[in-house]
């Protein structure tokens, strides 16, 4: 078993400042508009060390991080080890100079004392702040009404079009990898004379980098004569090591030649253009990245030199990422390999800077979206990203019915996570929009199939097709080399008119925005939304639910029940609590009969359920339909299905196969937000049988970090909550509560 930190160890290694006094510290991970790296600057998207004030705003080399929003927010985590610490009061500066911000002169905003514990929204007010112009800002914090020192001041810069409605996001960043084993035969084919009287052979060699990405390669090659070679880019090897040739779907292959010259010389690949995923709705790789591949191998055939893992290096593109955020540890192998799978599947296949569906197309859609959303906020303290995802389907809609509404969901989990209401206040009418109410029929249900369908509201939700089609989970049978007599992965969901999957997720969305609703003051609408949703529950369950068999139908006119029609309902808390043990049993005597897009809902239902067993079974299961069958066939990054013969097209980099990377923090570990930016948080976790397990999560008011340890006799869990949090801790064999502030505690449960 590899080691890892339980216990005391984690708590030792906090991941947030402590004081040797025990007092307040320094504020530290400020951002702006939720970017907490907005000094940094890169050339061709390396990052280099170079002041901001320095850059050359001409220099077409150069990239920074713009603010676009006129008045942008402010946040930060409150520096402070002691229990029970909440921030009472702040003071912000904006300086226009780095000398006016040292010796903490806000000659732009100077924003006094301000009483309150907001440190992740806070609003500038200071003068207009111009367009392409450097400002410095610092913050200290009043912790218990202790005055702590004043951060170290951080730079930004402002776009040159300040706009409110547009989401500033970093550039891409390339970071060089070397290969990390190089397998080489000699072949006993000889070639022409190198000119001093030996006969050379002809030499085949393999490189592997570890782990597939999206990137470029540079090879430094000595060679003796000139000659062309062939270069293979492979996410698969054959069972004999080499690149493999034909992977199958749209697994990645691809040969180059390449001109080798007398002498050490080095050579970068200049990847050819796509045109499924180049195409009008697909998103473009920016000039100062260039084209990228996937890819893990690289073969080199008919080359004469020596090749080492050092004359091979990739430049992995991806959107900028803490690798030390968030971690994971636990007493059971198969669980640690489906975590760092899935983790590391939100780094890799965010190589576009906005979530798409992997290399195939390198199309956004909502459902791909939802879940690497979830998936970013549990393992890095990164926020824009999923936002500009976003706020780009907002505008780009896809076809599927679920998916439309699944823009509501995003829009409540963007502000739940950030504490920020400028991405719901800018699109509010789109988000009410997305919750398809002219479908609506006399009894409240929707549906796609009687008539409602209108070019005015397919308008309102910007989607430029001809009509939206309910998709309940992907691929349906007799599509993609699926044959009809195959399930595709649906588990024979039975399509009518009013379909339960749909109509789950509208009420899904009608709850989230209520709650949006109120959060933007419109009280009218919110009462309307929490009305509607009430009433909604109730004619749902009267019109769906199977009372003889305890579980719902797949919709109105069929007696077929499917595990898609019941986890739904059970994931967004539409099931009366007196039905939930009836329908938890029939979603368990379905399995995993969906695909790795619905395993995200099956295991937020299982969860909710608080089977905890199911899903530590589910987790860690070796089956074909299983996480670990995802690195049994040799991937690195989760797949777009649970095997090839379930997807016959899949990709082998598609983030919405890796639901545990959100699902082990939320619900095992048992943390997640009750109130908006993490100011309260439960801390609820399901062990099972696990015996062991430490987690660090991060949030945008700093990292929490949770051990336990899980025996037979005793459960012992360990937290440090960061300062300025309120959390509730649920213990999983008692039930009992306990009402804690921020800083390490320990608790027991018999």
């Amino acid at each position: 078993m590899r080691s890892f930190f339980f216990a005391a160890a984690l708590i030792i290694v906090a991941h947030f400042a402590v004081a040797d006094s025990g007092g307040p510290i320094s504020p530290t991970g400020l951002m702006v508009d939720l970017l907490e790296h907005t000094d940094q600057v890169y050339r061709n998207g390396y990052p280099v060390d170079i002041p901001l004030e320095k850059v050359d705003k001409d220099a077409k080399d150069i990239q920074t991080t713009a603010i676009c929003m006129p008045n942008p927010c402010f946040g930060w985590v409150v520096g402070d080890s002691r229990k029970d610490v909440l921030q009472t009061a702040c003071r912000i500066l904006v300086s226009t100079e780095r000398k006016k911000s040292d010796n903490k002169i806000g000659d732009a905003w100077d924003s006094g004392k301000i009483e309150n514990d907001n440190s992740v929204a806070v609003r500038y007010a200071g003068k207009s702040l111009e367009p392409n112009t450097v400002y410095y800002w610092r913050v200290q914090t009043w912790n218990n009404g202790i005055e702590s020192p004043f951060s170290e001041p951080k730079a930004f810069i402002t776009a040159p079009k300040l706009d409110p409605k547009t989401t500033s996001r970093y550039p891409l960043q390339k970071t060089d990898q070397p290969a990390v084993d190089v397998k080489t035969v000699t072949l006993n084919e000889q070639i022409g004379d190198s000119g001093s009287g030996n006969r050379l052979l002809q030499k085949r060699s393999c490189i592997d980098f570890g782990k597939a990405a999206f990137g470029q390669l540079t090879l430094t090659l000595t060679s003796t004569i000139d000659r062309k070679i062939k270069v293979h880019f492979g996410e698969a090897i054959t069972e004999d090591g080499w690149v493999n040739r034909k992977p199958g779907g749209t697994i990645r292959y691809a040969e180059y030649e390449l001109d080798v010259e007398r002498g050490t010389k080095a050579y970068t690949i200049k990847f050819r253009s796509d045109k499924r995923n180049t195409g009008g709705a697909a998103i473009k790789m920016p000039d100062y990245i260039g084209e990228v591949y996937p890819f893990r191998y690289v073969e080199i055939e008919n080359f004469v030199g020596n090749v080492e893992a050092k004359d091979a290096i990739r430049a992995m593109v991806h959107y900028p990422f803490d690798e030390k955020a968030s971690t994971f540890e636990c007493s059971d192998e198969t669980l640690n390999a489906v975590w760092d799978l899935c983790k590391y599947s939100m780094k890799a296949t965010s190589f576009c800077g906005v979530f798409v569906d992997g290399d195939r197309e390198r199309i956004p859609y909502e459902a791909d979206a939802l879940i690497n959303q979830l998936g970013y906020y549990a393992v890095d303290r990164e926020f824009s990203i999923s936002r500009y995802s976003h706020e780009y389907l907002i505008d780009h809609a896809t076809w599927p019915t679920e998916w439309i509404l699944q823009s509501v969901l995003m829009g409540r989990t963007d502000y739940l996570y950030t504490g920020n209401a400028d991405s719901v206040t800018s699109h509010y009418d789109d988000l009410k929009a997305k919750l398809l109410l002219p479908l609506a029929g006399d009894d409240g249900l929707i549906s796609t199939k009687t008539g409602k369908q209108t070019p005015e509201l397919l308008k309102s939700i910007h989607f430029n097709g001809k009509e939206l089609r309910d998709i309940v989970d992907w691929p349906h049978t007799g599509i993609l080399g699926l044959g009809k007599a195959e399930g595709g992965e649906t588990d024979g969901f039975v399509f009518t008119n009013v379909n339960t999957v749909v109509n789950a997720y509208h009420y899904r969305a009608l709850c989230c925005m209520a709650e949006l609703a109120g959060v933007l003051g419109k009280q009218d609408d919110a009462k309307f939304f929490t009305e509607k949703a009430q009433s909604f529950k109730k004619t749902f369950h009267e019109m769906l639910f199977d009372t003889k068999n305890g579980r719902y139908v797949d919709g109105i006119g069929t007696e077929h029940a499917s595990l898609h029609g019941n986890m739904f309902p059970l994931a967004f808390e539409l099931v009366p609590a007196g039905h939930r043990k009836s329908v938890m049993d029939f979603i368990r005597s379905r399995g995993m009969a969906c695909s790795v897009y619905g395993s995200q809902f099956l295991m937020d239902a299982v969860y909710e359920a608080k089977d905890a067993s199911y899903g530590l079974k589910l987790l860690t299961s070796k089956d074909e339909r299983s996480w670990y069958n995802m690195i049994r066939v040799g991937s690195t990054i989760s797949l777009e299905a649970w095997d090839n013969k379930y997807k016959p097209n899949q990709d082998w980099n598609h983030a919405w196969g890796a639901a545990p990377a959100n699902i082990v923090p939320r619900w095992l570990m048992g943390v997640q937000p009750t109130s908006p930016g993490f100011a309260t948080v439960r801390i609820a976790p399901q062990p099972a049988s696990l015996q062991k397990a430490a987690t660090t999560i991060p949030t945008i008011r700093g990292p929490i970090d949770v051990a336990f340890t899980n025996t037979e006799k005793e459960f012992s869990l360990e937290l440090s909550v960061p300062a300025n949090v309120k959390a509730t801790v649920v213990m999983p064999r008692s039930g009992k509560t306990h009402e804690i502030g921020s800083g390490k505690h320990e608790f027991t449960d018999y």
